[in-house]
């Protein structure tokens, strides 16, 4: 299931990153992961700005694009989709369960109709009607994007959004844990040996609240596999970049979260246990 040219309904398919300066982060997500990218296309709706997508062998794993002014400054970002039949009927069952819109539905011509949202708890994501690229066609292989994850201080209310608007299912990991597996119900990715429900799709770690509000802010991060945990954090750093979190063992992997010179938060993620 590496090799994806199509995505059903509810089910993530695509990840990018809006950057004050998108050459520069060409410049250092390519020299991180290897990344080959198109030459730059419009961002959706007219909107001011450029868009590259990153290829590895040939097939496209993630986009990079100007970062949008709305409402203030541009500030880095990455940002996850998920593919659904209709964009703006998605929309209209995310506002009624709570969700805000911030931008969209838009166009991209040739490509598919996106709208950007911000779930009830404060994490922000997008929803993506295909009419061309279906979204990332590579996955689960070093370089690429493996999956992403909500992070929100009200599980319980994340939950009831997105089994609203995408139909997925709440189902803690493990007892105690604070990780909850996103369920699509029919659906069947990953691979068969791996050690979580095929039909999984996302999932959502219960953050702390502090007196000031959420200790780590609602957002949805994205994981991006690599070879080597410790290597990659490394050479992070040695381009400008920085380590957030250093790496560490946990369910089989060895993990770490990673800053980009402008500031946009993203994980790697290391198969260590088979």
């Amino acid at each position: 299931m590496s090799q994806r040219d199509e995505y059903p309904a509810g089910v993530p398919c695509w990840v990018e990153t809006f950057q004050p300066d998108p050459r520069a982060a060409l410049g250092f997500y390519g020299a991180v992961f290897g990344w080959a990218f198109s030459e730059p296309g419009p961002l959706p709706g007219g909107l001011p700005g450029q868009y590259f997508v990153g290829h590895v062998d040939g097939r496209a794993v993630a986009g990079i694009g100007s970062a949008p002014e709305v409402g203030g400054p541009p500030m880095p970002v990455w940002n996850t989709h998920v593919g659904v039949d209709d964009a703006d009927a998605a929309v209209d069952r995310a506002t009624s369960a709570g969700g805000r819109l911030v931008l969209g539905p838009l166009d991209a011509p040739g490509e598919g109709r996106i709208a950007v949202l911000v779930d009830p708890t404060g994490a922000g994501f997008s929803v993506w009607e295909a009419r061309g690229r279906a979204g990332a066609q590579l996955v689960n292989e070093p370089r690429t994007w493996a999956m992403s994850s909500l992070h929100t201080p009200d599980p319980a209310a994340a939950g009831a959004f997105y089994g609203a608007v995408f139909g997925w299912q709440s189902e803690p990991i493990a007892a105690g844990n604070p990780v909850t597996l996103f369920r699509l119900p029919g659906y069947v990715g990953g691979e068969p040996d791996q050690p979580i429900p095929r039909d999984v799709v996302a999932v959502m770690t219960a953050t702390e609240a502090g007196p000031d509000g959420p200790a780590v802010p609602p957002h949805w991060n994205v994981n991006l596999r690599v070879d080597d945990t410790d290597a990659l954090a490394a050479h992070v750093a040695d381009l400008g970049g920085s380590v957030l979190i250093a790496p560490m063992d946990s369910l089989g992997m060895r993990n770490a979260v990673l800053l980009d010179p402008q500031g946009g938060a993203f994980s790697v993620s290391q198969v260590s246990v088979r």
